[in-house]
């Protein structure tokens, strides 16, 4: 069940000190990505709480952490303004049974078709995403009741503790590893403000300048069952359909994509249709216990990877940690400066983006550095769902361009007479205007041979191409005969079906994209 990455007592002390670190740093993101949503803050961090714990046991990814995310809050806050936390509840209930039906389906393989370029992309995008959330902690309510950007002394000392904890981040793994650096860094800046009597912002600071509320805690019970509170009728359906499909692929996009990322650093292999059930059983559980549910967190799956948890039950203790918190810690965890929080994150930022981006300048075609740029513009700018669509067409494009300008031919006559064509490059939608220049009906002599060894068939769009084409050198008399073509061609062939000179020993076996073939 657990599936440990190292033996023994080691990675079970590992993952629960990993655990702990997480579960710190969850409090503040998740109380803030509830504020973001339009909810209580107790609803995120149940979110983070029954998304954590039931991804990493049900999962496909041990290691990786989910929780309320900020890619899915800005979605959810239009539909909480509109119509209330109910339909939220309905909507993530629905969210985690759309992402289940891709995980039985099993589209979670569909995430192969991301390219390197678009990974790139949304990995410095994210980074970027981390480091400007990061600088709203550099914000103070002021007199007036608006938030104002810190100055005087109270900036230096967020300045110094920031650096504190970097460098107790950066330097302790030198001395030991018995605890991690995270953690460490965060118990001694803690101590250290409470002892020297600094004047720096807690997290309980931060909560209640977010909610305005001078009394408010993140303390509370254990999560309830809760069923939605909506009418369950057609209209109710039509209102959450398309925020749950939204949520489930925003979702969906932002968890294989950090369950790849995961697999890279850690040099294993996750299982993308598991992850998809795991998120959808644990969005459908937080619908129905007043969670505003979640996906996968790159940042806090790169402070557990860093911390030493690499199995299941780092997952898990982060989980249980939080909800410790809740029930028994509050008044531990709301002391925590968040300057040391904000210095953890920031190591997290240095280590996520990708800082080998810079030497690809020169060395790699100008299209993948587009891409890049362009995903992790869009990320910053909008959301990771739309980065990585706009990515994945774009890059589409570019692929379908360049094999377009592959197309081409060398004809000569032969010894009978016949005007042979030997094609090369892809035949697929990009490339047949170039294929039909190719040819020329009127002048070529009575029988023509074309021969695709090398090229190939890729699309229904290449099939017709063909068979226009056919149907041209009909029109002026003459044979046309086709060589090297796939079974599935032939069969797909209608003007020209007649016309195929077949070679059964040479002719090649590939498949062609066509819906008539099933």
């Amino acid at each position: 069940m657990f599936q440990l990455t190292c033996p023994g007592k080691t990675c079970v002390k590992n993952d629960v000190l990993s655990g702990l670190t997480v579960a710190l740093a969850l409090v503040p993101e998740a109380v803030a990505f509830a504020f973001v949503a339009g909810v209580d803050p107790l609803v995120g961090l149940y979110g983070a709480f029954m998304m954590g714990i039931i991804t990493a046991i049900f999962g496909g990814r041990p290691g990786m952490i989910s929780g309320a995310t900020g890619a899915m809050a800005v979605v959810m806050v239009s539909l909480v303004s509109l119509h209330g936390v109910e339909y939220l509840f309905a909507a993530i209930i629905l969210t985690g049974l759309i992402q289940m039906s891709a995980g039985v389906l099993k589209l979670g393989k569909f995430i192969r078709l991301v390219p390197f370029p678009v990974m790139l992309g949304f990995v410095n995008g994210l980074a970027i995403v981390i480091f400007l959330a990061q600088l709203q902690q550099f914000q103070t309510t002021g007199a007036n009741g608006e938030l104002e950007w810190m100055s005087g002394q109270p900036l230096y000392v967020m300045f110094g503790l920031i650096a504190l904890t970097m460098a107790i981040i950066h330097f302790l793994p030198k001395l030991t590893v018995a605890v991690p650096a995270s953690l460490a860094a965060i118990i001694i800046v803690t101590l250290l403000v409470i002892g020297l009597d600094l004047d720096s912002r807690s997290v309980v600071d931060v909560l209640r300048d977010m909610s305005g509320n001078a009394e408010a805690t993140i303390a509370g019970g254990l999560p309830n069952w809760h069923i939605p509170m909506v009418p369950m009728n057609w209209e109710t359906l039509m209102i959450i359909l398309p925020f749950s499909f939204i949520l489930a692929g925003v979702g969906l996009i932002e968890s294989l994509l950090t369950l790849q990322l995961i697999d890279e650093l850690t040099e294993t292999r996750g299982q993308n249709n598991r992850e998809c059930l795991g998120q959808g059983l644990g969005n459908t559980v937080n619908g129905l216990f007043g969670g505003m549910g979640g996906c996968a967190m790159i940042g806090q799956s790169m402070i557990n990877i860093n911390s030493g948890g690499k199995g299941r039950l780092s997952g898990i203790s982060a989980a249980l940690f939080l909800l410790g918190f809740i029930l028994f810690a509050s008044s531990l965890i709301e002391i925590i400066p968040v300057a040391a929080l904000v210095g953890v994150m920031f190591i997290v930022v240095l280590g996520t983006f990708e800082w080998a981006t810079f030497k690809m300048f020169g060395k790699v075609p100008v299209a993948d550095i587009f891409i890049s740029v362009l995903v992790a513009a869009v990320t910053v700018i909008s959301d990771l769902a739309i980065a990585v669509i706009v990515g994945v067409i774009v890059s589409a494009l570019v692929f379908a361009w360049e094999h377009a300008k592959q197309m081409g031919a060398k004809s000569f006559i032969n010894e009978e007479g016949t005007k042979v064509y030997e094609l090369n490059g892809p035949l697929f939608f990009g490339s047949i205007r170039a294929f039909s220049e190719i040819f020329d009906p009127k002048n070529d002599p009575d029988d023509v041979v074309i021969d695709f060894y090398d090229s190939k068939v890729a699309d229904h769009s290449g099939i017709e191409a063909i068979d226009n084409l056919a149907e041209r050198y009909k029109r002026h008399g003459k044979t046309l005969h086709l060589k090297h073509l796939s079974q599935e061609c032939k069969d797909l062939l209608e003007t020209a079906g007649n016309l195929v000179e077949v070679n059964v020993m040479e002719d090649p076996n590939y498949h062609v994209a066509d819906d008539r073939l099933g």
